[in-house]
């Protein structure tokens, strides 16, 4: 599936599924599936196929199931576990939403039993990288300590190496604001870049963590704040963004499911560090899709979003 696909319009939008037509067709159904209280088995079966239709494509497998459990709501995915009890993919669905409700204050849910939903899908395909992710997302929400994580990293990065889900989770888990520093973002970051793909699905890890940093110093206001700029004129910084702006727009170079949201991350960091007209190269590549993050740390995203695309392309 292209990144790139030619579209009517470039409106600046928010669409959790991306460029992923079918999924998002999908997620329109799911979330206006209910009727007399009840979930349609047709939707059900909708779900089934998306998944399905992902085959051994991890990272592409893990953006469906992220999207579904984000518009499904509270119910729907333990209905469709009651349905299918054997089906990976509703216990996916099911542990993902769970997941999602546990970040929420007074959520009731059982992170034990998450686990155990996690272990079920694992048993059902082992080969399947997603149930060891999740499980990294729970040690994460918890707070659990990292001789846990290491086991659980050793699992994901044998059954796919460059999962964008699961290095994601992992930059959280390290981060200072979380569970680790500063210095153990760095370790994570030297030990993936070197043998990485240009065009792996991970391949954002570097920019994000530049933008996360970035947020991170400006957050505070006053002096940190006014010495944020400082980060994009760091040796690493720069290499990150010279590589990253010179292929990533190219059409086809990026090919995984969450590519348009790598673009955003990069169009941010290329125009807080000034590099106006790359970042409206990217922005074009974006085709007008915006992502909630990074936008939403300094308003409403798609506003936000918008102002950046119209400013940007118009200095270009």
């Amino acid at each position: 599936m292209s990144v790139f696909r030619r579209r009517k319009s470039t409106r600046p939008r928010l669409v959790p599924e991306l460029d992923d037509l079918d999924l998002g067709r999908v997620r329109r159904r799911v979330e206006t599936c209910w009727a007399r209280g009840s979930l349609d088995t047709a939707v059900m079966a909708l779900m089934a196929n998306v998944l399905d239709d992902a085959g051994e494509d991890w990272d592409r497998k893990a953006h469906r199931l992220r999207v579904l459990a984000g518009s499904a709501g509270r119910a729907l995915p333990g209905i469709w576990r009651q349905h299918a009890p054997r089906n990976q993919h509703a216990l996916l669905l099911h542990a993902w939403s769970e997941l999602l409700r546990a970040q929420q204050p007074d959520n009731g849910v059982d992170l034990d039993a998450t686990r155990e939903t996690c272990r079920l899908a694992a048993e059902l395909l082992p080969a399947d990288p997603t149930p060891w992710t999740l499980k990294l997302a729970l040690l994460r929400l918890e707070r659990r300590p990292s001789s846990e994580l290491s086991a659980v990293w050793r699992e994901i990065k044998a059954r796919d190496p460059w999962n964008r889900e699961a290095h994601l989770q992992a930059l959280g888990y390290l981060s200072p604001d979380e569970c680790g520093s500063s210095s153990l973002v760095l370790d994570l970051l030297d030990g993936v870049r070197s043998g990485m793909p240009a065009d792996a699905p991970a391949a954002a890890l570097e920019v994000t963590a530049l933008v996360r940093t970035h947020q991170r110093a400006v957050a505070p206001g006053g002096v940190t704040a006014l010495g944020a700029g400082e980060i994009w004129r760091r040796p690493d910084a720069i290499r990150a963004l010279d590589q990253a702006a010179h292929y990533w727009p190219r059409p086809g170079f990026l090919h995984h499911a969450a590519a348009l949201a790598d673009l955003n991350v990069l169009a941010y960091a290329l125009i807080k560090s000034a590099r106006i007209a790359e970042a409206a190269t990217v922005l074009r590549a974006t085709g007008g899709v915006a992502t909630p993050w990074p936008w939403n740390a300094e308003g409403t995203s798609l506003e936000h979003f918008s102002h950046c695309y119209e400013r940007a392309v118009s200095a270009s």
